[in-house]
């Protein structure tokens, strides 16, 4: 089944086109900035352009950077402060033309991926998904399923919000070494060990482009692999819930 993903991050707005049966993308990848301020309308906007894109017309899969219940986003962490209480399925169901669309959060898009396609296919018990950008992105399984809007990367780690100091972002503002950074992002998946007891963690987002400089130093006791559809699981995970309604 044939289905378009979008997929809405901290600094661009992907989309393509997927095999939803496979996993494969389907076309070239369209990637358009995320706006500034990244206002509920200004974002619709950004996704209609992306969308135009595409010779398609079907359901539209969309992944936000918020927690999102039925079809309401609830935070706005990396985004502008004015997306709690939006309804974003009627945001871009009218911005699209009113057809159907099905919203969710950006990092539980890209473990649906990962556990359906990538790293974490066959994988029973519990994974973790995290995606590191802008901020931290966490999506939680057990045996396969998903249970939504985690968030864990909001934990409080020694007095600070885990993204505030171990996300990608931080690490370029602090201009901090691979090593620094893994030591920092290693006490993160500490805390989070202790919380959860995963089986398996993948590891997606930006980030996971470079494993090699990383993935070495990091000291954990549970299992960390590297997602394999690395930043295109958003796109991937969103055309999933656009073909099954595996929104929240």
């Amino acid at each position: 089944m044939r289905r378009l993903g979008i997929d809405v991050g901290g600094t661009g707005v992907k989309g393509n086109l997927v095999d939803t049966g496979t996993g494969e993308l389907l076309a070239e990848r369209v990637r358009i900035e995320t706006p500034h301020p990244a206002t509920p309308e200004a974002v619709a906007d950004t996704v209609a352009a992306v969308v135009a894109e595409h010779d398609y017309d079907g359901p539209v899969g969309i992944t936000l950077p918020s927690v999102v219940k039925t079809g309401i986003a609830h935070t706005a962490a990396n985004i502008d402060p004015a997306w709690p209480g939006t309804d974003a399925v009627t945001l871009f169901g009218e911005r699209l033309g009113r057809r159907p669309v099905f919203v969710l959060n950006d990092a539980d898009a890209a473990g649906l991926a990962e556990v359906r396609f990538g790293a974490g296919a066959g994988r029973r018990g519990v994974v973790c998904m995290l995606t590191i950008g802008t901020g931290i992105g966490s999506a939680l399984f057990l045996d396969g399923r998903l249970l939504p809007s985690s968030e864990f990367g909001h934990l409080q780690v020694d007095g600070h919000d885990a993204e505030s100091r171990a996300s990608t972002a931080a690490r370029e503002r602090e201009e901090l070494s691979w090593p620094k950074w893994a030591k920092r992002f290693s006490r993160y998946l500490q805390v989070l060990e202790d919380l959860i007891w995963p089986d398996l963690f993948i590891l997606g987002g930006g980030v996971s482009k470079k494993p090699d400089k990383w993935l070495p130093l990091l000291e954990a006791r549970t299992e960390i692999v590297v997602a394999q559809l690395q930043n295109q699981a958003g796109i991937v995970g969103a055309a999933m819930a656009a073909a099954e309604d595996t929104s929240p």
